[in-house]
């Protein structure tokens, strides 16, 4: 039975830092806000950015303003500020020959499917969930499961999640697939440890671990 490959994107396939960094500035110096630091902005990469801005001060109230502005920047950098992580080519291209792929991500799916589309790839690939297409993100196992419906997956044992946190890690064990971490991204081997059995050190070597099994 073919197996079934879903991909995280930022930190996994990706690098968005650079424009997600610059899209932060701008939308916190917009609103009069003096810009947190880098490295508070990207410990949190990977989590919705209304749960991100929530964690970096912004009050309820003025989240979707903030979410906005941030969108309207990153609309326009991010295909020239995005670039794919070491081995992400490779991977996609060995995936594609033994297994139906899938991305999940809490980044916005339209923004994502351009981005792919930029970078070659996007064709490999016969589902994308997005932000906006469940009602909860990742670490809840509802994106996941969108999207094994969507490519009528008979048999979960075949399915596999590949993600640099411990939200893909989690919401693959309550999709009830196999979670495979990755240190490509915004994680220490350290903490993917805790949640992860399998921890490599990029998407490739993630796909011949999985490609090599029965």
């Amino acid at each position: 039975m073919k197996k079934v490959i879903l991909f995280d994107l930022d930190g996994t396939l990706i690098d968005s830092t650079e424009a997600i960094l610059e899209s932060f500035g701008v939308t916190f110096e917009a609103f009069g806000r003096q810009v947190p630091l880098a490295s508070e902005i990207t410990k949190h990469i990977g989590h919705p950015l209304e749960s991100m801005f929530a964690a970096l001060g912004i009050e309820e109230r003025a989240i979707d303003a903030h979410v906005s502005r941030y969108k309207e920047h990153y609309k326009e950098i991010s295909k020239d500020k995005t670039i794919l992580l070491p081995n992400a080519a490779e991977a996609v291209l060995l995936a594609s020959e033994h297994a139906t792929l899938g991305v999940v991500t809490t980044k916005t799916g339209s923004y994502s499917k351009v981005l792919l589309e930029h970078l070659g790839l996007m064709d490999y690939f016969e589902v994308l969930i997005g932000r906006e297409d469940v009602k909860y993100p990742k670490p809840h196992p509802e994106p996941i499961l969108k999207a094994i419906k969507n490519l009528d997956v008979k048999n979960k044992e075949n399915c596999w999640m590949i993600g640099d946190t411990c939200m893909d890690i989690q919401a693959a064990k309550s999709a009830g697939i196999i979670g495979v971490a990755v240190t490509s991204g915004y994680a220490s081997r350290e903490k993917l440890k805790e949640c992860a059995l399998e921890v490599y050190d990029d998407v490739l070597m993630a796909l011949g671990a999985i490609v090599a099994k029965k």
